[in-house]
């Protein structure tokens, strides 16, 4: 619907077709009564995961050696704006394949790369990172989770809350302080297997005002003891610097699916203008109407423009924390701008649960602050002026 071409390394044969994939999946699972069926649940089934795993969805971007597709980037792309105009993003495959998947294939040991990848590209396993707790939301280096070493064992206890996947996560990526007194440098990443471990507790589904698909959870690690092997990477300490290189990604990833979200308000907007008919003629007929959308679809174009460069530079391993944030930023507050004067156009069909753009509304919400603030956004862009 925009008017913005792909970028050439988005238009290539294999992305095309994967993209032609990955649509017929989810035309197949991710219906409108499907995905409804998913908000009154609080969580995609567990077995549509295994599905996913099937149909080559999954670890598009782990190497080959370790089962997966050993694509990149574009094919994480791919699939986020699939779910996103489809109003799907709750079945959360970015934060498996591409938020999570990278901290094990980028830092894990090679031992730990042939135990924990292959089982997450076939859908077996199922991944979520938990680094955010009650007290220590953007300020990472205040968590107050603790892991000691005893002998060949470290004991985990703290707790993790907003947990996407939390619910069925069988490989989570815990945060954990290993020297209380290091700053930063004292932080450390584990691997909990929870079916694995005792003093493991998920805590209650929490009920948020959107999203409501995406199973997120509070998680309670009571003395739980991991084998000294599921230190990622093997060292202590490394965490922090773990967590920091791979944000960039995670806040490109939010970008595309507040990317997705917004194409997919204008596209049902438009045609609702088109077809709804008040004082005699269609909405699209007025000025106002043709201002509104004019204003959200130059604003959206701009936006597209600027994720394919950043995306392009992500590829060429050239996407600095900064611009990453700017993206986040830009993207997630132009999609709250859009999604709402979209449902303002809906009139009070807008309101109703039924329309799709009810959901969009709920669900954009959080876009602006998970992931980072848009202030932490603003406050790294800043720090590099």
């Amino acid at each position: 619907m925009l008017k913005v071409e792909k970028p050439a390394f988005m238009d290539v044969e294999e992305i095309n077709i994967f993209e032609q994939s990955v649509g017929r999946f989810f035309d197949d699972y991710a219906s409108r009564d499907e995905t409804l069926r998913w908000r009154q649940q609080g969580a995609v089934d567990r077995d549509l995961w295994r599905k996913a795993g099937e149909a080559g969805l999954l670890g598009v971007s782990v190497p080959e050696e370790y089962g997966g597709a050993g694509g990149d980037f574009r094919h994480e792309v791919v699939i986020m704006r699939e779910l996103g105009l489809r109003g799907a993003a709750g079945f959360a495959i970015p934060l498996h394949n591409a938020v999570v998947a990278p901290y094990l294939y980028s830092y894990a040991t090679e031992e730990q790369k042939q135990r924990w990848l292959p089982g997450a590209v076939t859908g077996e396993t199922v991944l979520a990172v938990a680094m955010t707790e009650p007290a220590a939301g953007s300020d990472l280096q205040g968590m107050k989770t603790v892991a000691v070493r005893d002998a060949d064992e470290y004991r985990i206890t703290g707790q993790k809350t907003f947990i996407s996947n939390g619910l069925h996560a069988s490989l989570i990526v815990v945060a954990a302080k290993t020297d209380a007194s290091a700053g930063g440098k004292g932080i450390s990443l584990f691997v909990v297997e929870p079916d694995k471990v005792q003093g493991f507790e998920r805590g209650r589904l929490l009920e948020k005002m959107g999203q409501e698909s995406r199973d997120t959870a509070e998680l309670f690690f009571n003395e739980v003891r991991v084998p000294a092997e599921n230190l990622l990477g093997g060292q202590e300490g490394h965490g922090f610097r773990m967590l920091m290189e791979k944000l960039p990604q995670e806040r490109m990833v939010i970008a595309w699916q507040a990317m997705a979200m917004i194409e997919a308000a204008l596209e049902y907007t438009i045609a609702y203008v088109k077809e709804r008919k008040a004082f005699g003629k269609r909405l699209f007929e007025f000025q106002n109407t043709q201002f509104k959308l004019a204003d959200c679809v130059a604003k959206a174009t701009a936006a597209k423009v600027f994720i394919n460069h950043c995306t392009g530079q992500l590829l060429n391993q050239k996407l600095d924390a900064a611009t990453a944030s700017m993206a986040k930023l830009w993207i997630t507050e132009v999609q709250g701008e859009i999604v709402d004067e979209c449902l303002q156009l809906h009139g009070g069909y807008g309101y109703m649960s039924e329309y799709p753009i009810a959901d969009m509304y709920k669900d954009a919400r959080g876009f602006r602050i998970y992931g980072g603030t848009s202030e932490i956004m603003k406050l790294i862009i800043a720090r590099s002026l």
